[in-house]
């Protein structure tokens, strides 16, 4: 019996873990034989986890081209579709595709082991300014900064002791890993209990990557700077959710068949955020596929992406029934600061 639209997706995720194994497991395997870690250096780490190539090739460029050799770059390949000779200067490593938590505290303990500031930041957030490492050196000069945000969390924030704190995030955070790994041995891994105040109308309940530590950081006394918006939009630019979309294109065979997803459900299923929030993902990945081509000459083919003329129809015909239209407007704007910086 084929699965409702709404829980496809989980199925998605779990199926592509177990298929993108075969190429994985064993890489990863001789990896925790050797961990080995980057060498010794004064320079920031990266790292990023991979689950589309053509992704990669947009975001590796973009670091390339506006932090040069400011930061070495770690990348964990989760595909097992990437060819290390496609992303000069960066370690590329295939991994099986564990929870971003379990990745994010390998780079820190174990590739980053010889850093002080690493920096976390998802494929789908991209560095667009060579202000970046200086700001990251001006935040982490300011005592007991254990953390500096480019991307918060905006629908929650921590209340503590009465006062209010952005919840950092791991979408594009860098870490002291003197203070997170060496002093109070801490884990990005999430956790339940969340009961701080948040804007959505009902309980987050649920801390997220990197939200427990960031909460034990601030309760101890050390400062998880978030940069201020009119300063952080000038340095990144990204999208939000894209991993939905690329499962279910990893998952659908035909263009047909990814329509049909779109197009079977009531009308009033658009009233949530699940059906709209999947459009902007393949408009994005749409984006994303022809910047990768304008950058490598190379195509990365999906043969279950609707043309780009197809998915604005969709969303032009599906408006007046989308609960969150500025979804689409954000992706909208992210296309052209890539267009533009590229």
């Amino acid at each position: 019996m084929p699965r409702p639209y709404h829980k496809l997706l989980q199925y998605t995720f779990k199926r592509f873990s177990v298929m993108t194994a075969l190429k994985t497991g064993m890489p990863t395997a001789t990896y925790y034989l050797r961990r080995p870690a980057l060498p010794p250096s004064d320079k920031p780490a990266i790292c990023t986890m991979n689950i589309l190539p053509p992704m990669m090739t947009v975001w590796h460029h973009c670091v390339r081209k506006y932090l040069g050799d400011q930061v070495d770059v770690c990348i964990f390949d989760c595909s097992g579709e990437l060819d290390p000779v496609d992303f000069p200067g960066a370690r590329v490593q295939k991994f099986l595709n564990f929870y971003a938590a379990t990745k994010c505290d390998e780079f820190l303990y174990s590739m980053a082991r010889n850093r002080r500031v690493s920096i976390i930041c998802d494929d789908d957030v991209f560095l667009l300014s060579g202000k970046i490492i200086p700001i990251l050196k001006r935040e982490f000069v300011v005592p007991k900064t254990a953390s500096v945000s480019f991307r918060p969390r905006p629908w929650w924030h921590f209340d503590i002791n009465g006062k209010s704190y952005e919840a950092s995030s791991s979408y594009c955070t860098a870490i002291d890993r003197n203070i997170f790994c060496k002093k109070e041995h801490l884990s990005l891994r999430p956790a339940e209990g969340n009961t701080h105040p948040n804007k959505i109308g009902k309980g987050v309940r649920r801390y997220d990557t990197f939200d427990k530590a960031n909460e034990i950081l601030l309760t101890k006394g050390y400062r998880c700077a978030v940069l201020p918006e009119d300063e952080r939009k000038h340095l990144i630019t990204g999208f939000s959710g894209m991993s939905g979309g690329v499962m279910l294109l990893r998952y659908f065979r035909t263009q047909q068949q990814t329509l049909d997803y779109f197009l079977s459900p009531p009308d009033r299923a658009w009233a949530g955020n699940m059906l709209h929030g999947l459009l902007a993902a393949m408009l994005g990945i749409s984006c994303i596929q022809e910047l990768a081509q304008k950058i490598s000459g190379k195509t990365f083919h999906l043969p279950s992406l609707p043309p780009r003329s197809t998915l604005e129809k969709m969303r032009k015909d599906h408006a007046h029934l989308m609960p969150k239209s500025e979804t689409l407007v954000w992706m909208d704007e992210t296309c052209e600061r890539l267009r533009k910086a590229i």
